[in-house]
């Protein structure tokens, strides 16, 4: 998965562009005058009024955004009609500052337009704004429109119907059903005035002033306070974003399990990182749960430890190697096999051809070392430049580090970027033909993506196969709240092609000997329930150990308040069979000041 930030920040370069871009007129053949919000609003996700003038609509100012790309107010209906499924609330778009205060009663003229964040290719749902606007103010001082609470018993169990075959799948045609569907529930509240009340955070706090909330607090409550993504039939319906009208500065930096105590209140909006979203007037005050880092039980003398951990681009530039250290030794403790994910060449992000990440890896070893750890060794591959992905010029790639007074390496030579690692037989057992190798590294299954590293270790006289991966991301997939429904995941056909191979490589080792230990771990960037993981695991040749955990603890990423699996350590028959432990150290995805946006995964076992 893209790092957050990245994505971000390329978002955000864009969103003026997006702006007008992705301004969806729906043509009518009536001219509209004088209609009231929620004529305009309507019954679906899209107005009747979309690509015409409206005259002289009515309401009070609730709530006015001078800041970024989409600047402008909100206004609500002091009086609502009788039909739960139409909005009284509706976003002006000004372009510029807002001349209005809150509590203004003002007149709008404008035209009004579906406004899709992130462009109409996103996917993402519209939503209804009155642009190129007059505006007349008629009075100030006035009371703005009580909010609307949002909470347990008003969110439906249900997350949203399906979409219409006709339309593509879209929901955007269909009649909004507030009571019967959380997504058609917070649609119909679309530019109102609401409210949540003593609300659990469910993410930390981004470094764009954003956190998620739960309203429904014990829904799949992970055992540390967040809210866990457990299939794709089973929604957290109760996830709302928070955002604030008011500074920066100001808003709350909050982990996962602390509170918003008291009211936070402000319009409903909907943008592309996330949905639905309450632009807050009022945030509630921060009451910490004071959430704790976790650490991993120590090895014993027999068992071997094997990790893996995305280091979130890597370089020696970064101010993150002795927080990393100090993670490896003191929260994982010292694993005797390391497999690192997302390191980065020697220079990072310049694109001018280096491959080589000796000095990038060095660095994080001195650092462990400094931290009180092992001297480890280090195995990788340098991929060919620029033909893994990731941030252009960054070439990441997978590593090994090992501890060698505990643990062993297999070098054998021939593995290099563009060869293909293979499986035969030694004395009658598996063995790598190149150690360090690639599987397959010129199948199509790996364009643009990272080449899974495979090695052969020896730990007590026992030989082991790791495979380190590091999956294609998710980029490219529709949002959970998008129109579409369900949401296409178009990633994760590239991902399905590179489980086969996994997978294939597998069978190999277990053909030549059946009672093998094959380890495949890694950023898989799905879930242990998807088919990704499904086609790894195949008919038994592996098993993804994090489902040894109960659910309320399988997680080991936080997106948009879903706490999901998107590292896995996968297991052969022998292991399984075995008495092994496993663990999701909770050391950053719970928290506002993570190095990494992964938590690390710990396998013990006794070979």
């Amino acid at each position: 998965m893209p790092s957050k930030s990245s994505a971000r920040l390329a978002a955000l370069t864009v969103a003026a562009a997006c702006s007008a871009a992705s301004t969806i007129l729906f043509t009518v053949p009536a001219h509209a005058d004088s209609v009231r919000i929620h004529d305009i609003q309507g019954t679906t996700r899209t107005s009747p009024y979309a690509g015409q003038k409206v005259t002289d609509v009515a309401g009070i100012v609730t709530g006015v955004r001078g800041y970024g790309s989409s600047k402008g107010f909100w206004m609500q209906d002091p009086n609502p009609d009788a039909d739960p499924a139409t909005s009284e609330g509706v976003f002006v778009f000004t372009s510029s500052t807002p001349k209005v205060a809150v509590g203004d009663a003002v007149t709008v003229t404008g035209t009004v337009s579906e406004y899709v964040p992130g462009g109409a290719s996103s996917g993402n749902q519209s939503v209804t704004e009155i642009g190129k606007p007059t505006v007349t103010v008629v009075s100030s001082g006035n009371a703005v429109p009580a909010p609307v609470v949002v909470d347990a018993r008003s969110v439906p169990a249900a997350y949203t119907p399906a979409g219409d075959p006709a339309a593509g799948g879209s929901v955007n045609g269909l009649t909004l059903r507030p009571a019967k569907y959380a997504l058609d529930y917070y649609e119909s509240l679309e530019g109102m005035n609401v409210k949540v009340a003593d609300a659990r955070v469910v993410t930390g706090t981004d470094p764009y002033s954003e956190l998620w909330v739960t309203v429904k607090p014990h829904e799949h409550q992970s055992r540390r306070g967040g809210t866990v993504y457990g299939s794709y039939d089973s929604q957290n319906t109760g996830r709302l974003q928070i955002q604030s009208l008011g500074s920066t500065a100001d808003f709350p930096v909050a982990d996962v399990g602390d509170t918003l105590a008291g009211a936070t209140v402000g319009p409903m909006d909907y943008n592309q990182f996330g949905g639905y979203t309450l632009v807050a007037s009022q945030l509630g005050a921060l009451k910490s749960a004071h959430l704790q880092r976790e650490t991993t039980a120590e090895q014993s003398r027999g068992q071997l430890a094997v990790a893996t951990y995305n280091v979130e681009n890597l370089d020696p530039s970064d101010a993150t190697f002795e927080a990393h250290a100090s993670a490896i030794v003191h929260n994982l403790n010292s694993p005797d096999i390391v497999s690192l994910e997302e390191i980065q060449d020697d220079n990072g992000a310049t694109d001018d051809g280096t491959v080589g990440a000796s000095r990038t890896l060095s660095k994080l070893i001195d650092a462990i070392v400094a931290a009180g750890g092992p001297r480890y060794e280090w195995r990788s591959i340098d991929p060919v430049n620029d033909q893994d992905g990731g941030e252009p010029g960054g070439n990441i790639r997978q590593a090994f580090l090992f501890n060698p007074e505990r643990v062993s390496f297999t070098d054998r030579a021939g593995g290099d970027s563009t060869t293909a690692v293979g499986v035969t037989k030694v004395r009658g057992k598996a063995a790598l033909t190149a150690s360090p190798g690639r599987i397959d590294p010129t199948s199509d299954a790996w364009k643009n993506s990272r080449k899974p590293l495979v090695g052969e270790f020896v730990f007590h006289g026992r030989t082991v196969f790791v495979i380190a991966n590091h999956f294609a991301s998710k980029g490219g997939d529709q949002g959970l709240t998008a129109q579409y429904q369900p949401p296409v995941r178009s990633s994760e056909v590239q991902r399905h092609l590179q489980a086969t191979e996994v997978n294939s490589f597998v069978k190999d080792i277990l053909k030549v000997q059946k009672n093998a230990e094959v380890i495949a771990l890694g950023d898989m960037n799905d879930f242990e329930f998807s088919g990704t993981a499904k086609i790894l695991e195949g008919r038994g040749e592996l098993w993804s150990a994090i489902k040894s955990l109960p659910k309320n603890e399988r997680y080991t990423y936080d997106y948009q308040g879903n706490q999901q699996v998107l590292d896995q350590i996968l297991i052969s028959p022998s292991i399984r069979r075995g008495d092994f432990e496993y663990d999701s150290v909770h050391i950053n995805s719970e928290f506002h000041d993570q190095i990494s946006d992964h938590d690390p995964q710990v396998l013990r076992f006794r070979p």
